[in-house]
């Protein structure tokens, strides 16, 4: 059965396999506990919610008798720093670039999911992709398919870093797989490379400083001495990501609908300034971006052009400061003063 599994997982598009016991991960609850406890989840109150579940997946699902982790990549094609050399442009995290990647893998997984009831006649599953109190992370090292770096991103040395989690927690016994050890040696080219200063030591982030929570998660104005980290970025950051050695042996994603849309490669910060609401759902219609609404959106863009130095920005930045959202107003506020302090 297990073997059965694994290939028929890779044939539906997964790139690797594994799977533990769901009390595989003692350790998470502490750990969870340490991070929420010295505040580096940030506003994420949800963290801090349902911590028995998050830091137990035993508890989550009591019937679960094992958790198959699958991993599917993303891999981009191009350099993603390439886009922060271009001031005027949008960098935007790779993993949005495409279609929202909880509709995709969530629909593999439950294609895998049936496949397992259809051999196990009376086994139960539950499918998640990021969308529940599961610690993805902990678990697919448990299940062998990499180590947590020391950017805290899952890493695998036959994948890199660039892959998505999913979880099938499933009633049915399967021979859980060794976990697998770390491989990050003395490089600290991750922690290194962060512009926020994010890493206060290695295997730890604090979230209140990390660029992918304050463009995504954060509401409201983000703190003055951390904008300038921000430079163009307003979804996400890639960069620990992107400067992994392991990166060598990251395979080429096979589905089209996670590919990078042209238009989200690099779009024009000046054209997305320019979104009311109808037009933000419109363009990001598909796209993971949708969900933090246009106001925090364009937030981010205010600050990027305040970085940008484009002195054709000030008319938008001038008709963003009547903006009703005060953290956008008070953004293009910040970012004339930047622009006018440049020149």
């Amino acid at each position: 059965m297990k073997a059965a599994l694994v290939a028929y997982a890779r044939e539906a598009g997964f790139a690797k396999v594994g799977v533990c016991r769901p009390d595989a991960v003692p350790q998470i609850a502490g750990r969870l506990q340490a991070f929420v406890d010295e505040g580096r989840h940030g506003q994420m109150g949800w963290m801090a919610e349902r911590m028995a579940w998050r830091g137990d997946p035993a508890a989550l699902w009591p019937k679960a008798r094992s958790v198959i982790m699958l991993a599917e990549p993303y891999t981009p094609d191009q350099d993603p720093m390439e886009i922060l050399g271009h001031p005027a442009k949008a960098a935007i995290s790779v993993y949005a670039q495409g279609r929202d990647y909880h509709d995709v893998v969530k629909k593999r997984l439950k294609n895998v999911g049936r496949w397992l009831i259809e051999q196990r006649p009376g086994a139960e599953i539950k499918v998640f992709v990021d969308t529940a109190p599961v610690m993805e992370k902990p678990l697919a090292q448990a299940a062998g398919l990499g180590w947590q770096g020391k950017h805290t991103n899952l890493l695998s040395r036959d994948l890199g870093n660039w892959f998505f989690l999913g979880a099938i927690f499933t009633t049915v016994e399967l021979e859980p797989d060794a976990p697998e050890a770390e491989h990050c040696g003395s490089c600290r080219a991750c922690l290194d490379i962060c512009p926020t200063d994010a890493f206060p030591a290695p295997f730890q982030l604090d979230a209140r400083r990390c660029i992918s929570y304050l463009t995504i998660e954060h509401k409201g104005p983000i703190d003055q001495a951390l904008r300038k980290g921000l430079g163009n970025r307003i979804y996400g950051c890639d960069d620990c990501l992107a400067v992994c050695p392991w990166n060598k042996f990251a395979k080429a994603g096979r589905d089209a609908k996670l590919v990078a849309r042209e238009d989200l490669r690099a779009p024009d910060l000046l054209e997305l300034a320019a979104l009311d609401d109808a037009a933000f759902r419109r363009f990001f219609s598909g796209s993971p971006i949708k969900r933090i609404g246009r106001d925090r959106f364009v937030r981010n863009v205010a600050y990027a052009l305040g970085n940008s130095g484009l002195a054709q920005a000030g008319p938008v930045l001038q008709r963003l400061m009547d903006d009703p959202d005060p953290a956008v107003a008070e953004g293009a506020r910040w970012a004339l003063e930047q622009l006018e302090g440049m020149t």
